[in-house]
């Protein structure tokens, strides 16, 4: 009897034990269901108001750009009842918006299937499509150089219709970079930086704005954060210690130029132009200062050169146009000096420095001008008083106009020319003044009344008579006595 009551109670314990065992089950069902299910079980039971909240969630998320979490939903809505067609509709739109484009034209479709000729749908679906043929076109234009017209596709039709499209939106900031609009680049890349601190391609792009913008520390630090990211990533690690290297050989080269080390100097400025001849924020500095060191070594040709690339790069650019007008000044070319020295000085009024230059450089051009009484006669500005008289009878004798019947005119105006030579050459207080630069254009025509004997003193006589014209016809130069 004992045995048999105590059989019976084991049995109902293990009975027991199943029962709370399957109660336990049940339980972890519901739990599953209401906690991971309760939203799609909603949409799923055909009543308007649970579908309308779970749409309404995804409309909310995509205007808060959280477009992962709406296609979460709404992939797990179509999961969970594959006939609910407003679900691809909503997950084609949004699809179209990240412009995942094939994507999208899937959800599209399968949304026409159950709704066949549904108007709304079928302007979406075209409005995908003129998209997607956008997008390519811009990427093709950005190769052929076309950007003007590729930036138009973006911002007319891209972006209006897939407004989240990550690669249209850095396509545009390469566009941007292409098209040399470092602000817009700057401004754009920002934005997607906003979103995705860590977009190292947008943090490339916008670093290089920033270099060719010539604010090369903050260059470096947008290079830097990337790399910091991802170490390896090629394009980064290239910019950023070419960057590095620009500014290291840049610092030699000015370095060298204060050190007085010219020549050094030069090979330094030339190497870091090399480096990138399109940096022009950059290389306008690098230009002049190679100018600048160039007319430090005489080397007037060379530096008139650099000057003018400085000022092709920034015609603004006041010390260029000092430095060239003093490069003029060495290759003697008076005109381009002054041109270029009023120019500053009209720009710098106030600049003293710049004032007595162009003084300089306007004295050289008059000096320039008058008659070089050393060349009339054929000798060096170094030359001696004999030096001087032996040159002036030489050349009196040869163009004397009894001398030259047949081309009488050009004789008497060369015979002239080396009278009033002699004149100043030949008087040392007036050849002094002369090498000083004063202007003393009149000295040399006192050639008028009485008569001019240059070779005044013993010896051989050459006495030349002017007054009354020339011998034969009205008179001319009086005899020609030795």
């Amino acid at each position: 009897m004992m045995e048999q009551l105590m059989k019976l109670w084991s049995f109902d314990v293990v009975v027991w034990r199943g029962f709370l065992f399957s109660a336990l089950i049940l339980n972890f069902i519901f739990a599953c269901q209401l906690f991971f299910l309760q939203p799609l079980v909603s949409a799923l039971d055909t009543k308007p108001g649970d579908a309308a909240a779970l749409f309404e969630r995804v409309t909310q998320n995509v205007k808060v750009k959280k477009y992962r979490e709406a296609l979460n939903d709404l992939n797990s809505a179509i999961e969970a009842d594959p006939a609910l067609s407003e679900a691809y509709w909503h997950r084609a739109s949004v699809l179209r918006q990240l412009c995942r484009y094939e994507e999208s034209e899937e959800s599209y479709k399968k949304f026409l299937e159950m709704k066949p000729r549904d108007s709304a749908a079928e302007k979406e679906l075209s409005q995908m499509h003129q998209a997607k043929s956008a997008l390519d076109s811009a990427t093709n234009l950005l190769d052929t150089g076309d950007i003007k017209r590729a930036l138009e596709y973006i911002d007319k039709v891209v972006l209006v219709f897939s407004p989240a499209c990550s690669k249209a939106k850095l396509l545009k900031v390469k566009l941007l970079l292409a098209d040399k609009d470092y602000s817009g680049v700057i401004s754009e890349a920002g934005y997607i930086l906003k979103e995705d601190e860590d977009n190292l391609e947008a943090l490339l792009l916008r670093g290089r704005a920033y270099y060719y913008l010539a604010d090369h520390d903050v260059a470096l630090r947008h290079y830097q954060k990337g790399l910091r990211s991802d170490p390896e990533h090629g394009e980064l690690k290239k910019t950023y210690f070419g960057l590095k290297n620009l500014l290291k050989k840049t610092k030699s080269a000015e370095d060298n130029a204060s050190k007085g080390k010219l020549r050094l100097a030069v090979e330094e400025y030339k190497a870091a132009l090399a480096m990138d001849p399109n940096h022009s924020a950059h290389n306008v500095n690098l230009h002049l200062g190679l100018c600048k060191v160039l007319v430090k070594l005489g080397r007037g040709k060379d530096a008139i050169s650099s000057c003018s690339e400085a000022l092709e790069l920034d015609g603004e650019l006041i010390d260029a146009l000092v430095q060239r007008g003093e490069a003029k000044l060495l290759t003697e070319d008076w005109e381009g000096a002054v041109a270029d020295l009023k120019e500053a000085a009209e720009k710098s009024p106030q600049d003293r420095n710049i004032r007595e230059v162009l003084m300089r450089a306007e004295r050289s051009l008059k000096l320039s001008q008058r008659k070089d009484w050393y060349k009339i006669l054929g000798v060096s500005k170094t030359a001696s008083v004999s030096e001087i008289k032996k040159a002036y009878k030489k050349l009196a004798l040869q163009w004397h106009p009894d001398k030259n019947v047949d081309n009488r005119e050009e004789a008497e105006n060369k015979f002239r020319e080396i009278a009033a030579a002699y004149e100043v050459l030949g008087d040392e207080d007036k050849r002094t003044r002369y090498d000083q630069g004063e202007d003393i254009e009149d000295m040399g025509s006192g050639m008028g009344g009485g008569g001019f004997n240059p070779f005044g003193g013993g010896g051989q006589q050459f006495t030349f008579h002017f007054e009354g014209g020339f011998p034969g016809g009205g008179g001319g130069f009086g005899g020609f006595h030795f």
